[in-house]
C-alpha cells in the first residue's frame, strides 16, 4: 500500500499544515502512518486516499489536493480511527475542518452528490433540531435530479412505515438553532481557517 498517490509533489503550502493542527485542535505531526485509521476504518473502501495518506497530503501541505478529494467528505466520523490511533491523533476532527476549509475555499465542484448530503443534512438538523429522513430525501432528489435511480426502494421503505410522514418533534428545537448560529458566527470571524 503507497502512503501518498503517485506524481503528487511534495512541494506544498507550508503554511496550510500550522493552519488545519490549529484550527481541528489536533497535532497531526504525531502521525507516523503506522496504518491503524485506515485498516479500521469501516468506510476506506470508498475513498480516493485513506485516512492515513489524508494525513499525510495535510503534512505535505498538499491543499488542493486534500480539499478536492472525495475522503474529507465520505468520511463517517464514527471515530474508530481516533480511538485506535496510537498517538491519538483524531482524523475525525482532521476531517471536519477539512470539509469546513473546501466549503469555505470554494473549491468543491458544483452539484456534487456528497456535498449536497452534507448540506441538506445539516439544514434538516437547523431547522428540525434532528434529521427528518423524508425530508431529507425529497430534498436529494430534487438537488441532483435523480428522481427514479431508488424509486422501488423507496416505496417500499414508505410503504413500510420506515419512513415518518410528521417530521419529530423535538423539546429544544432552539437549543440546536443556537449552536448553530454560534458555528455561523465562528465561521464569519474566519475562526475555522
Amino acid at each position: 500500500m503507497q502512503y501518498v498517490a503517485k506524481n503528487v509533489s511534495v512541494i506544498g503550502d507550508t503554511g496550510f499544515s500550522p493552519k488545519v493542527k490549529e484550527a481541528s485542535g489536533t497535532n497531526i505531526d504525531r502521525c507516523y502512518q503506522c496504518l491503524t485509521c485506515s485498516l479500521d476504518c469501516p468506510v476506506a473502501f470508498t475513498m480516493d486516499y485513506l485516512p492515513h495518506q489524508v494525513v499525510r497530503l495535510v503534512q505535505l501541505g498538499l491543499r488542493r489536493k486534500v480539499l478536492t478529494s472525495d475522503a474529507i467528505w465520505i468520511c463517517a466520523n464514527c471515530e474508530t480511527c481516533a480511538t485506535r490511533c496510537p498517538k491519538d491523533v483524531a482524523i475525525p476532527r482532521v476531517m471536519d475542518t477539512l470539509r469546513a476549509m473546501a466549503l469555505q475555499e470554494k473549491v468543491v465542484e458544483k452539484g456534487k452528490d456528497i456535498v449536497v448530503f452534507h448540506h441538506t443534512f445539516l439544514s434538516n438538523i437547523r431547522r428540525w433540531g434532528r434529521q427528518y429522513e423524508l425530508s431529507l430525501l425529497l430534498q436529494i432528489k430534487f438537488k441532483t435530479r435523480d428522481f427514479f435511480s431508488d424509486l422501488g426502494l423507496g416505496l417500499r421503505i414508505l410503504w413500510q412505515g420506515k419512513l415518518k410522514l410528521r417530521p419529530p418533534r423535538l423539546k429544544d428545537v432552539t437549543g440546536v438553532r443556537a449552536i448553530f448560529r454560534r458555528i455561523d458566527q465562528s465561521l464569519a470571524r474566519g475562526e475555522w481557517t
